[in-house]
């Protein structure tokens, strides 16, 4: 059972409009600002103690110095009242397309390699300027469930979310404690290298080496098995199972994901301006006109008794322009049933 439910008020301004989803420390749900409009808000589940609040609020914290396009922007942070007593939550912007986990599970073969290298570019992005501070920051639990999928117009924008595992990293060993997620842990965090241990920015930059290859090929790099052992398997490049992946995008992904991570990018910004300078032409441009007729899409679909038209001019889009349809299909499904999020 949900600490707050539909309709609780969380201030004088803030009000609980519905469960977005949960985890073992929190639970997340979408709330409307009296001003603002609709923003999401992290509920931590077992925050009882002024002290643990504080601990807890230290994502709120990090978020807040962390202002780029490509991480999700943080407005507020405090605690509230619910029947299980005083806990901590912070809230920041919605992003209505969901996780990036619904993009690659619609294309079980790979999704265009041109959308794949734009999401690469800006999940890189955005954690080059975590990676930039001094020390740096490392988020150290990079999955697909924690990267949200955003639109400008017809356009994906990407915003990396949950730094809740972040700390900042040591400064004289760049290292961090290890915690995070399996299938995207670096094998050093998980101690494939006895002489190497812990994370880092290079770790981070293995994170996003695999969720790339997945959104590449549908596929793991090293395999589904999860044990160390997938570790002394020969790497096979995201070519050899999705023909439209070029060499340079072979040789920048592979090297992501290199064993030892000192052969890897050192940080996301490394990665990122290897991903930007690519020869021109290996990744294709949105097709212009579905780009437009996409945003027209967007626009009407608020506008009472338009909701119809909406549908119909994002059908067009997605047909002159297909990675649309993966881009929007979770809001064409909602729109179809009457649904106006």
């Amino acid at each position: 059972m949900a600490l707050l439910n539909s309709g609780d008020r969380v201030t004088a301004t803030l009000v609980i409009d519905r469960l977005l989803g949960e985890g073992a420390f929190a639970e997340v749900h979408r709330v409307r600002h009296e001003h603002l409009g609709l923003q999401a808000m992290k509920l931590f589940k077992r925050v009882a103690s002024l002290e643990e609040t504080r601990e807890m609020l230290d994502e709120a914290r990090l978020l807040s110095t962390l202002g780029h396009p490509n991480i999700v922007r943080l407005f507020d942070a405090g605690t509230v009242r619910t029947p299980q007593g005083l806990r901590g939550y912070f809230t920041m912007e919605y992003v209505p397309g969901g996780s990036l986990e619904s993009l690659y599970t619609a294309y079980p073969r790979g999704i265009p390699t041109d959308l794949a290298v734009r999401v690469t570019e800006q999940i890189a992005g955005g954690l080059a300027l975590a990676h930039e501070q001094d020390p740096p920051v490392v988020h150290r639990d990079l999955t697909p469930a924690n990267v949200l999928m955003g639109y400008e117009g017809s356009a994906v924008r990407i915003r990396v979310s949950d730094f809740g595992l972040a700390k900042r990293a040591d400064p004289v060993t760049r290292l961090a404690s290890g915690r995070g997620t399996l299938a995207f842990m670096a094998p050093e965090v998980l101690g494939y290298l006895l002489d190497r241990w812990g994370h880092s920015c290079a770790s981070d930059v293995w994170s996003v080496g695999t969720i790339a290859f997945l959104l590449l090929t549908g596929r793991l790099p090293y395999g589904e098995d999860l044990g160390l052992s997938r570790f002394d398997r020969m790497l096979l490049p995201p070519s050899r199972y999705n023909d439209d992946v070029d060499r340079r995008l072979d040789e920048i992904i592979v090297a992501t994901l290199a064993l030892d991570p000192r052969d890897r990018p050192a940080t996301a910004g490394e990665l990122s301006a290897a991903l930007s300078e690519r020869p021109a032409g290996e990744a294709g441009p949105l097709d212009e006109r579905a780009g437009r007729i996409a945003a027209e899409a967007l626009r009407l679909y608020r506008v009472p008794g338009q909701l119809g038209r909406a549908i119909e001019l994002m059908e067009e889009a997605v047909e002159l322009w297909p990675p649309l349809r993966e881009l929007h299909r979770s809001r064409l499904v909602l729109w179809r049933r009457g649904v106006v999020m």
